[in-house]
């Protein structure tokens, strides 16, 4: 063999290393995504288990509340089916309907002295609200995981690589306007 052959392998192995770099590269990104969700459906899962109880406990003695508890427990449905079904748009928006429910849930328990008393009221409050705060840090985790591999898919040589295998970009999770906005203490108590 002349050394034209020679150079041309080498050019050739070089080629085939750095797109199995690219691939990889790839496969770890996508894997990172699907990590930073897991994360965040453990957290969504134990909110969903505690969210009942808090309810139980709130109907004790929030008697003229109803219609505020029941806002929490429809919002909760709507969260595990979306969760359930990997449906990262439809997450958020029903994640926006919780978190106003539940703001709206513990405004409205400062008019029961008796409730905030309550030793179980108090650990599932502190219990969701650590939860709320985990979910907040592990969502954020989450998108840059996302926002890493979208990017990483669209540039250029990992887009004909990205094309090639199949490499799906991921959604955002995105809370709605509403969930972002200051609740109206005011309309709380007077309504």
């Amino acid at each position: 063999m002349d050394i034209s052959t020679f150079v041309f392998l080498g050019i050739v192995a070089a080629v085939i290393i750095y797109v199995v770099m690219i691939y990889n590269n790839l496969v770890t990104l996508k894997h990172g995504v699907s990590k930073a969700w897991a994360n965040i459906d453990v957290l969504l899962k134990q909110r969903h288990d505690e969210l009942p109880k808090l309810v139980e406990t709130c109907k004790q003695y929030m008697e003229y509340e109803q219609d505020t508890l029941e806002k929490v427990m429809q919002a909760r449905a709507v969260v595990s089916s979306a969760r359930e079904q990997g449906d990262v748009g439809a997450l958020g928006i029903a994640e926006g309907q919780l978190r106003l429910g539940l703001g709206n849930l513990f405004a409205v328990a400062e008019a029961y002295p008796d409730l905030k008393a309550n030793e179980t009221f108090q650990h599932l409050q502190s219990r969701i609200t650590g939860l709320e705060n985990s979910i907040a840090d592990r969502r954020e985790f989450y998108n840059e995981s996302v926002n890493n591999n979208n990017v990483r898919i669209e540039q250029f040589p990992d887009v004909i690589i990205a094309r090639m295998f199949n490499f799906m970009s991921a959604e955002l999770l995105e809370f709605s306007e509403e969930e972002k906005k200051d609740v109206d203490m005011k309309s709380l108590f007077n309504g």
